[in-house]
């Protein structure tokens, strides 16, 4: 694949560039926002996939996401996986706005964790949606509205797996249980958050998506 990567960290940068490219793929990186945005307007076909740190230079906020909504927003089909340090709900929230697919946000310690990086890559640049379970499960700790409290654990731990992309089967061979109970749940879960289940799998996202909707911000950074 041809991967893009915008970090500002010179050492993660690196890390990640010697990673991705002993897996095959070819690597572009940089180091700004402003960077980034420009050679994606000059570049003659579209990577395929976008890794890119939230906070960037100058500011040290949001320059990354704000580049990465704003490719996107010209180009929806690019596919985005956004890297941050911390939860950072509001920013979360702008990522999933719109189109859902092919986007990502995850914290930066799921690097450390080779295998779980490099699974992520692939599902978020093949079209699949992936959200740190680790957003959830903050989110959810906050969270208590739009029907959230109505969800039982069982519900709240295979909301937390739909989070993150898995199918009803990987749901049910994580958490032991059978395909038919993890279609309940979903089913149940859906219907309490007012989603109605009608079999586009990227409605499960919008579950998630709830919370980071009615989730209070602020207090997400030390």
């Amino acid at each position: 694949m041809r991967i893009v990567i915008a970090e500002d960290s010179v050492l993660l940068l690196d890390g990640l560039t010697r990673l991705l490219e002993a897996e095959g793929h070819q690597v572009t990186g940089h180091k700004t926002a402003d960077e980034l945005v420009a050679a994606m307007s000059r570049a003659d076909a579209l990577p395929d996939l976008l890794v890119t740190d939230v906070r960037m230079p100058p500011s040290h906020t949001d320059e990354g996401l704000r580049a990465a909504v704003h490719l996107r927003s010209i180009h929806p089909r690019l596919p985005v996986l956004v890297l941050s340090q911390y939860v950072e709900q509001r920013y979360a929230s702008e990522l999933f706005a719109g189109d859902v697919r092919a986007l990502g946000y995850v914290l930066k310690d799921r690097v450390a964790d080779v295998d779980e990086f490099l699974d992520v890559v692939g599902r978020v640049a093949g079209g699949g949606t992936v959200i740190d379970p680790e957003v959830v499960a903050q989110l959810l700790a906050r969270g208590r509205r739009a029907g959230l409290d109505a969800l039982t654990a069982r519900e709240r731990d295979v909301l937390g797996l739909m989070a993150e992309g898995r199918s009803n089967a990987a749901i049910a061979e994580r958490l032991v249980i059978g395909l038919g109970a993890v279609e309940k749940h979903v089913t149940s879960i859906l219907t309490k958050l007012d989603l109605a289940p009608d079999g586009d799998d990227h409605r499960r996202v919008l579950a998630v998506l709830r919370w980071l909707e009615h989730a209070p911000t602020g207090g997400d950074r030390p």
